[in-house]
């Protein structure tokens, strides 16, 4: 089969360091942390008191009222980001078939808020089962795809991926797939996760997953560092317009980059924690790599899964120095969850974006928050410490890995 080639022409981000892809772009290039202390719940009383939230934000300002409180949290910022990569792409329903266009997105929890909502209700009521006929249809994970198809009248593929925190890598890869195969033009996908309530968070603390940095929040995501404790858990959505080259270029579109491959492995080692070598984190960049029928010396840089917990950071590190060798210390590698947090379900496609606007910008976005030097770590290795660097990016890898052993890298790079 000859694939067609794919292309990225439309983004939009909704993130703990900013309400947009342009203002999330600007704080990642300024290295500014997205942590501070919870608002979204009394903390008072869990170990980690503070989480990237997202800031500013009155989903009124985009969605009806009525409809807004038939949706969950992570329904909201799936529309939002939706819509800005949507016009983004400068789409009207004129340019594209219905039928050969979808959604594919990705949640690795989906309605958790709701679930949460809707149980307290019940315990403290008198045990009449009061519950909303709104529960299920706004808890379950795939109705944020489901609204978005409706907006826009995408009739095609439609499904989400769950894989935890692979989830919405995932989404664009099965994206990509059905446009490579001619099964369709375009396709919306992307990821969206809301979870920043008291189960997740007394869920992770349990799991001595977070870090507890209570007394110094803003710099508690220290990916590579030393004193590392655990990841910060963030919430937000970021969304992708792809289409075949044929079709874009066929409507005038712009064009951000080209998606060249991609390739999903698992560890098959333990639910929560990382193979210790990183078998499954160099399987699956090497899948990748042949994939886009690449070398590892055309990739410029990686966007690790990079969570700031003690075992992760450095089975990915020796993950990519099995599968790049030498071209290894030739390598940017940055770890944004640094400024965002970890974004669950939805990192794999905010940290695309990432990938995305370094390829375009020919800038490297920092790892931040890094102190003290880890031997565990080859000095000789290019973390971004702290600051951006400018180089010219040809084709960047973007990591993801979720509980239960899924890992996705995505490979992109600048069209020609």
């Amino acid at each position: 089969m000859q694939f067609k080639r794919v292309v990225v022409t439309g983004i939009g981000a909704l993130t703990p360091i900013g309400n947009s892809r342009e203002e999330y772009w600007a704080n990642l290039e300024k290295g500014v942390s997205g942590a501070a202390p919870i608002t979204r719940f009394d903390s008072e009383k869990f170990k980690t008191k503070f989480a990237c939230e997202v800031k500013n934000f009155n989903v009124e300002d985009f969605i009806d009222r009525r409809e807004a409180r038939r949706m969950d949290p992570y329904t909201h910022y799936a529309m939002v980001v939706a819509d800005e990569a949507f016009k983004d792409a400068g789409l009207s329903e004129d340019q594209y078939d219905s039928d050969r266009s979808g959604v594919i997105w990705g949640s690795g929890i989906g309605g958790l808020h709701t679930l949460l909502t809707e149980t307290r209700a019940y315990i403290q009521g008198d045990g009449t089962p009061r519950i909303s006929p709104f529960f299920i249809p706004m808890m379950i994970s795939d109705i944020a795809g489901g609204y978005i198809s409706m907006k826009y009248n995408l009739r095609g593929p439609n499904f989400t991926t769950v894989s935890a925190c692979a989830s919405s890598n995932n989404a664009i890869m099965d994206a990509f797939t059905y446009l490579r195969t001619g099964k369709a033009d375009l396709m919306i996908t992307g990821g969206s996760e809301a979870c920043v309530n008291e189960l997740a968070m007394g869920g992770f603390n349990s799991m001595k997953a977070l870090s507890e940095r209570n007394d110094d929040y803003k710099t508690a995501s220290r990916p590579f560092d030393k004193d590392r404790d655990g990841f910060v858990l963030g919430e937000g959505a970021a969304a992708l317009v792809l289409e075949t080259l044929d079709h874009a270029l066929a409507r005038g579109a712009k064009i951000y980059c080209e998606i060249a491959g991609g390739g999903l492995s698992a560890d098959a080692h333990h639910i929560t924690a990382p193979h210790p070598e990183g078998l499954g984190a160099s399987n699956v960049m090497k899948t990748a790599l042949a994939d886009a029928e690449l070398n590892p010396s055309d990739i410029d840089y990686i966007n690790v899964h990079g969570t700031s917990t003690p075992l992760g950071d450095v089975s990915e590190t020796k993950a990519i120095q099995s599968v790049f060798g030498e071209h290894a210390y030739n390598l940017n590698i940055s770890s944004t969850k640094s400024m965002t947090g970890h974004l669950l379900g939805a990192a794999g496609a905010i940290e695309a974006l990432a990938c995305i606007m370094a390829i375009t910008k020919d800038i490297i976005p920092p790892t931040i928050n890094h102190f003290t030097d880890d031997e565990a770590f080859d000095p000789k290795l290019n973390f971004t410490f702290n600051k951006a660097q400018n180089r010219t990016v040809s084709a960047a890898l973007s990591n993801t890995f979720g509980f239960g052993g899924h890992n996705v890298s995505l490979i992109l790079k600048k069209y020609r």
